[in-house]
C-alpha cells in the first residue's frame, strides 16, 4: 500500500494572513499554493482518462467484453493483465492520483476560514459525490479493499482491507450526506468544475443517479437495502440525455480524448484494435442503427469484426468510428440511458414503474445520444428479437444484451454489467491464458507491503485471490 503515495505533493494550507508587501507579488498564472479547484479539476481529469483510456497498460476491459480486440498483440484479449501490471497501474490512478486529490481537496477547502461556509459546503459535497463515484469503481473491481485506513500513510502504514459490502453501506451514507449540505443557489469549483460546469442541481442529479446504480448493482446480495436506496433517488436521478456526467476533452494533447492516442494521427501511428465479432455479429444480425456511428470501414458492404484472441489485421476488419476517435469526443462516467435501464430492471424485480416502457425508454435515449432518427428508433423497437416482454421469466438477459450495446465504448461499465446480469453470454477468447476474469487479483506490491491484511482479504474469496474470483454483488 506504501506504493500508493510515493509521489504525494506536500499539502500547504491556504488561508493565512498577509504578513507584509511582499505577500501581493504573486504570480497568480503559478500559483505556490495548492488549491481546492485545482485537485477538484485534476482529479476529475484522472478519473476520465482512466475509465476511458483504451490504452492497455491501464484498461483492457472493452477486449474482455468483447467490443475490441487487438490486431496483433494478444495478450491482453486472452486475459494476460500480469505482464503489464495491469492491477497496479489502474490500482495507482484512483488512490494515488484521484482520491488523494479529492481528499486534499477537501481538507484545504475545510481549512480555509475565508471562504464562505455555503461555497465551502458545495466544494467539500462535490468532492465527496466524486469521490463515492471512484471507491465504488475500486470496490466493484477488487472487492474487499483498504478504505477505512486508506489515505493516510502517516497513521496507517499497513492499512487494514475493509469488507466490500460494509464500505457499499458507507458510501450511501457518504452520498446522502453530500446531497444534503449542496446549496445550489451558492457557488461551487467555478470553472474547475469540468462536469458541470459549477451547475450544482446537476450534481445532485448526478449523486441521485450514482446511488440508483450503486442500488442496483448491489441488488443481489441485499434486495432490500438495494431497493430502499432505490426508491429514495429514482425520481431525482437523470431526466434526459442533458444530464449526462460527461467530461467534454479538447483537440490538443494532453486534454483530447484518451482514445485518440491510441487510434489515429497526429497522436500515433499504430494500427492496434479493430472492432471485435462478438459486437459486430449481434448488431449485424439485430441490424442495430447505431453501428454506423460506433464503426467505420465496412468490408464487402457490412461491418466485419475480428476473433477476439486471434490476430486481426488491421486491413481485413472494420475500426472504431471517426466519432470516437475524435480527439474532442466526450467521456461519459453515467448517462440518461444507463439510468433508464437501471429503472427497467428495477421494476423488472418488482420495485415499481412498467419495464416495458423503461426498457424501451433506455433504448431510445442510447440511440438519441449516438444521433439515430425517430423512425429508426422506432423500427429497431418494433423487431421481435429486441421486443422486451414483461412475461419473460429472464429479465437479466434481455436487459443485459441491451445494456452491453448501449455501454459500447464504455468497456468498464460493461464488464460490470456483464459480470452482475450475466448477459450478453460470452464465450472466452479463443486461446485464453485463463478464465474471463470476474475481478482483478491484488497487486504483488501488496503482498511484499502490506501481506498480513492482503492475505486474510484474499482468503475470503472463494478460491482465493484470482482473476475468477467473485466480489461480494456476484452471485450468479
Amino acid at each position: 500500500m506504501k506504493k500508493i503515495f510515493l509521489y504525494i505533493l506536500p499539502l500547504v494550507l491556504l488561508g493565512s494572513c498577509v504578513k507584509g508587501l511582499d505577500d501581493y507579488n504573486i504570480d497568480q498564472k503559478n500559483p505556490s499554493e495548492v488549491t481546492p479547484g485545482s485537485l477538484f479539476a485534476n482529479s476529475t481529469k484522472v478519473i476520465s482518462d482512466i475509465i476511458t483510456t483504451p490504452n492497455v497498460n491501464n484498461n483492457v476491459f472493452r477486449f474482455w467484453v468483447q467490443q475490441w480486440t487487438a490486431t496483433t498483440y494478444q495478450d491482453e484479449p486472452r486475459y494476460d493483465f500480469v505482464t503489464r501490471n495491469i492491477p497496479l497501474n489502474f490500482w495507482n490512478q484512483f488512490y494515488r492520483e484521484a482520491l488523494m486529490d479529492l481528499k486534499t481537496s477537501k481538507e484545504v477547502a475545510e481549512a480555509d476560514e475565508f471562504l464562505d461556509p455555503a461555497i465551502k459546503a458545495n466544494q467539500v459535497a462535490l468532492t465527496e459525490i466524486l469521490s463515492v463515484y471512484a471507491w465504488t469503481v475500486i470496490v466493484n473491481t477488487w472487492g474487499d479493499v483498504p478504505y477505512s485506513e486508506a489515505l493516510n500513510l502517516d497513521e496507517f502504514g499497513r492499512p487494514v482491507y475493509d469488507d466490500a459490502a460494509t464500505i457499499y453501506q458507507d458510501l450511501f451514507s457518504r452520498l446522502d450526506a453530500a446531497i444534503a449540505a449542496i446549496d445550489p443557489s451558492a457557488e461551487g469549483f467555478g470553472s474547475s468544475d469540468l462536469i458541470y460546469a459549477d451547475d450544482l442541481n446537476a450534481w445532485v442529479k448526478f449523486a441521485h443517479s450514482l446511488k440508483i446504480k450503486m442500488a442496483i448493482t448491489i441488488a443481489d446480495a441485499d434486495a432490500a437495502a438495494a431497493q430502499s436506496a432505490f426508491t429514495s433517488s429514482q425520481d431525482k436521478a437523470f431526466a434526459s440525455n442533458a444530464d449526462n456526467a460527461a467530461f467534454a476533452y479538447q483537440a490538443a494533447s494532453p486534454n483530447n480524448n484518451p482514445i485518440s492516442n491510441s487510434l489515429v494521427p497526429p497522436f500515433t501511428a499504430r494500427q492496434d484494435y479493430v472492432i471485435a465479432s462478438t459486437i459486430v455479429n449481434r448488431m449485424n444480425s439485430l441490424e442495430d442503427p447505431r453501428m454506423d456511428f460506433f464503426f467505420k470501414d465496412k468490408i464487402d458492404g457490412k461491418y466485419v469484426g475480428g476473433t477476439p484472441g486471434v490476430t486481426s489485421p488491421f486491413d481485413d476488419f472494420s475500426h472504431v468510428s471517426d466519432k470516437i476517435t475524435d480527439p474532442t469526443f466526450e467521456a461519459l462516467l453515467l448517462d440518461y440511458s444507463e439510468v433508464l435501464f437501471i429503472k427497467a430492471e428495477a421494476a423488472a424485480r418488482g420495485w415499481g414503474g412498467n419495464a416495458t416502457t423503461l426498457y424501451q425508454e433506455a433504448i431510445t435515449a442510447s440511440m438519441q445520444y449516438w444521433g439515430v432518427g425517430s423512425a429508426d428508433i422506432t423500427a429497431y423497437l418494433a423487431r421481435p428479437d429486441v421486443n422486451y416482454s414483461i412475461s419473460s421469466a429472464n429479465y437479466k438477459e434481455r436487459i443485459g444484451n441491451q445494456k452491453w450495446l448501449a455501454l459500447y465504448n464504455r468497456g468498464y461499465d460493461a464488464w460490470v454489467e456483464w459480470r452482475r446480469l450475466d448477459y450478453p453470454a460470452l464465450s472466452p477468447a479463443q486461446n485464453a491464458d485463463g478464465p474471463m476474469p470476474t475481478r482483478l487479483p491484488y497487486l504483488t506490491s501488496e503482498y511484499t507491503l502490506n501481506e498480513a491484511n492482503v492475505s486474510a482479504a484474499a482468503g475470503k474469496i472463494d478460491g482465493g485471490d484470482e482473476a475468477d474470483g467473485k466480489v461480494f454483488w456476484d452471485k450468479f
